[in-house]
């Protein structure tokens, strides 16, 4: 039998060796606090995502049905929940465009960080169908995101915000 020396199979094995090898060699309080150091990264704002925005969008309940639009709010570094915190969401759908009050509101974030707005469907401004989602508070960085859907057909939409403070 020969052994090759540049097969994917031993490259592999030869690499998970090495650093199964380097962890373990390590003291884990070495390892771990340059792990943390670095935490989860904020979110950068989308290109626009912020059209048709309107400041102060008000809390609502839902803005139509049999569309939701979801996600979740973590703070930059440590990851953990935010709670809340406004989060605008606009869309255009069958009750009209971007720019139409029907489709405008904010809610408020859960406990876990998450949200949700029930809303009309969503249908596709510019050839997408997408929405729009806003944090801008002042606590922490704006941030504007514009999730595109990957069917007109979609019945929810999602998008997660990892906030850097201001």
């Amino acid at each position: 039998m020969t052994y090759d020396p540049l097969s994917r199979r031993s490259l592999l094995a030869a690499t998970a060796g090495f650093a199964g090898t380097a962890l373990l060699s390590r003291p884990l309080g070495l390892v771990a606090p340059a792990a943390a150091a670095t935490g989860l990264a904020p979110t950068p704002t989308m290109r626009g995502g912020a059209n048709n925005y309107r400041p102060n969008a008000p809390i609502v309940g839902r803005l139509g049905s049999g569309f939701f639009v979801r996600g979740k709010v973590l703070r930059a570094g440590d990851g953990a929940p935010l709670k809340g915190l406004r989060i605008q969401i606009w869309a255009a759908t069958v009750l009209g465009g971007e720019p139409d009050t029907v489709n405008h509101g904010s809610v408020l974030t859960r406990a876990d960080g998450s949200f949700e707005l029930e809303m009309a469907q969503i249908v596709p401004n510019f050839g997408q169908p997408h929405a729009h989602l806003a944090y801008d508070d002042g606590a922490f960085q704006t941030v504007f995101l514009r999730p595109v859907m990957p069917s007109a057909r979609d019945k929810s939409v999602s998008a997660n915000f990892v906030l850097a403070p201001a």
